[in-house]
């Protein structure tokens, strides 16, 4: 549908008043502030092909973007707020949140402290910083920022949500105590005197977390919780304000699995934080400053939702790609690497005749004729003597892992919570990219269960694309896939590494085929020439005897193992010692130290 060209021409007009408002805007935070230019949008189809909607502004983290839709803004009646409003779109690039990975942990603090309403988390954020940005303008830039929601309020309450939310309410009451306006002059309803004491926390929490918004994050959620609670309709309403929603959109989620010490302690009521109350008995210490708690990570899920609260549009599976890889990622070992001697190289010793008999290709004319002009058989006729020297050692040739990961039903989902076994592989599979080695990973439960990466690849995508599915299904060894992987010696050495429970002995039942599983295993490693490694969830003592027939069939299964076909066993006790089994066999078989002195001793590592 084409404007009618009247109303095009307002539409430019207001379109060039605002461009040349976004320099000032930009001033209002420093004369140094660099932005790319506002994104001003004719129409609200216009916006909604950048990612707008619902709201009639936006930022995007991704390219350091604003986004307004000029359309909205005339139907709300804001075309003269322009410094005010780009201002404060740049103050959540400059300010809050500042980058995606701040609005991630701003995310999770804010879900911490709103159980059961964590879906709110997102709208508790936005408020939350908006709160910092406009104070800071208003009080500081002289912008019109009360103005505008004066505008809002004499527009019509619905618009603002001010007559139905009490979220709005005490929003608007938090305004008035940071600007010393007069009560509802801002159009809010602070008649109950809970009300009003919370807005006075709200303001006071503001103040005193003007340089540290992120530690006060959790406290302003709590505060807000009850409200919450009594006014679902408080999202829907605010959706016009909401500029944050999808802020992240498109960036990396990086930052948002470990879990900050402030996340758990900072989820508490302003009225319980000294700074904010001024008691002195309220039973917590002064915020300290933030200190991240080593070794705490979400767990798959929660880490998804908090992604998904940030704009990041992601299936499970993909989340779950890039959980198990940014876990790995600080753990990764250089991987095995086998020594390859260059060819002897040829060296010149000397010369001795060339007889009738010899290679004729062997005669060196030039010293034949250096002898004699005339060329005389087995007299003047010269040839070159060599010996050889051995090369020096030129490359090294990384060893390729064939790795096994048991999906079965005794398995954790590594799509909602944390899976070791999927941690575990990542570790070692991506610290086999890194050394330039190959890896075909296998994910099985039971019969016909099974999924593997289209052989020895090297794209870390396909490899955590396997790892970070789930069966939960039966458990049945794909004695087939390792049979046909080793059909025939590999042209580069390969370790096989499985990561199962005692279920891992159904790889020594019949194929399919009815062949022995324990001739595929042997002629596995043999062909791999690399060895082969089982770390198995199995009690520390399972070698002493199993309390039942059927684990002493598998007991007796891995030790047969382990005796006849050289199987290294690991026992995890815990799915969670994987971890330091990761490290320890990239160490105690793969580095270069240890490759070079197997290498030595003509033994394979």
């Amino acid at each position: 549908m084409t404007l009618p060209s009247s109303r095009t021409a307002t539409q430019d007009a207001l379109i060039a008043q605002w461009r040349t408002a976004w320099p000032q805007a930009l001033a209002a935070w420093s004369r140094f502030t660099r932005l790319r230019d506002a994104r001003l949008c004719q129409s609200r189809v216009e916006a909604a092909k950048e990612g707008l909607s619902g709201s009639f502004a936006m930022i995007r983290l991704m390219d350091q973007s604003v986004v307004v839709d000029m359309e909205t803004v005339s139907a709300i009646g804001l075309q003269d707020y322009a410094v005010e409003i780009l201002a404060h779109e740049i103050g959540h690039h400059v300010l809050a949140p500042g980058s995606a990975t701040d609005q991630f942990r701003l995310l999770a603090r804010m879900r911490r402290a709103l159980p059961t309403l964590e879906r709110h988390a997102a709208l508790a954020a936005n408020l939350y910083t908006d709160l910092f940005i406009n104070d800071r303008l208003q009080r500081q830039a002289n912008l019109r920022m009360a103005d505008i929601y004066r505008l809002l309020a004499k527009a019509g309450g619905n618009a603002a949500g001010k007559s139905q939310s009490g979220v709005w309410a005490l929003y608007m009451r938090i305004y008035e105590y940071l600007w010393s306006l007069d009560q509802g002059s801002l159009g809010g309803n602070s008649e109950v005197q809970r009300l009003d004491t919370d807005a006075w926390l709200g303001a006071r929490l503001i103040r005193v977390y003007a340089n540290d918004w992120m530690n006060g994050a959790g406290r302003f959620a709590t505060l807000l919780l009850p409200y919450l609670v009594d006014d679902i309709e408080a999202q829907k309403a605010m959706n016009a304000w909401h500029d944050t929603k999808d802020a992240a959109e498109g960036c990396d989620p990086y930052g948002a699995q470990e879990i900050e010490q402030e996340e758990i302690d900072g989820a508490i009521h302003p009225v319980n934080d000294a700074r904010i109350s001024g008691s002195d008995d309220d039973g917590h210490a002064p915020t300290q400053p933030v200190t991240h708690s080593k070794g705490q990570t979400r767990e798959p899920f929660e880490y998804g939702e908090i992604l998904k609260a940030a704009g990041i549009k992601l299936s499970d599976h993909e989340i779950a790609v890039r959980y198990y890889r940014e876990r790995a990622l600080p753990h990764l070992l250089p991987f095995p690497t086998r020594l390859l001697a260059a060819a002897p190289e040829p060296q010149l010793e000397g010369l001795e005749p060339w007889e009738i008999g010899d290679p004729l290709d062997q005669i060196d004319w030039l010293q034949s004729v250096m002898q004699s002009p005339r060329p005389i058989p087995g007299l003047t006729t010269m040839r070159r003597t060599y010996g050889e020297e051995m090369g020096v050692i030129r490359s090294q040739l990384p060893v390729d892992l064939d790795m096994y990961i048991d999906s079965s039903g005794s398995m954790p989902n590594p799509q909602v919570q944390t899976s070791y076994l999927t941690l575990a592989g990542a570790i070692i599979a991506l610290s086999a990219l890194r050394a330039g080695a190959r890896v075909q990973v296998t994910l099985w439960s039971g019969k016909n269960e099974y999924t593997a990466t289209p052989g020895f690849v090297g794209d870390d995508k396909q490899i955590l694309g396997v790892l970070t599915k789930f069966y939960g299904g039966a458990t049945c060894f794909p004695i087939h896939q390792l049979r046909d992987t080793f059909s025939k010696p590999r042209a580069r050495s390969t370790h096989i590494l499985m990561i199962s429970d005692d279920g891992i002995t159904t790889m020594f039942d019949q194929d399919e085929k009815g062949g022995s599983g324990w001739d595929v295993a042997a002629k596995a490693l043999a062909a791999g020439g690399a060895g082969g490694t089982m770390a198995l969830n199995l009690p520390a003592s399972w070698e002493n005897g199993p309390n039942s027939a059927w684990m002493q069939k598998s007991v007796d299964d891995l030790k047969r193992a382990r005796c006849e076909q050289g199987w290294e066993i690991f026992a995890v006790t815990q799915f969670d010692e994987l971890m330091a089994f990761a490290r320890a066999f990239s160490r105690r078989h793969y580095s270069d130290h240890a490759a070079t002195a197997a290498q030595a001793q003509g033994k394979t590592p």
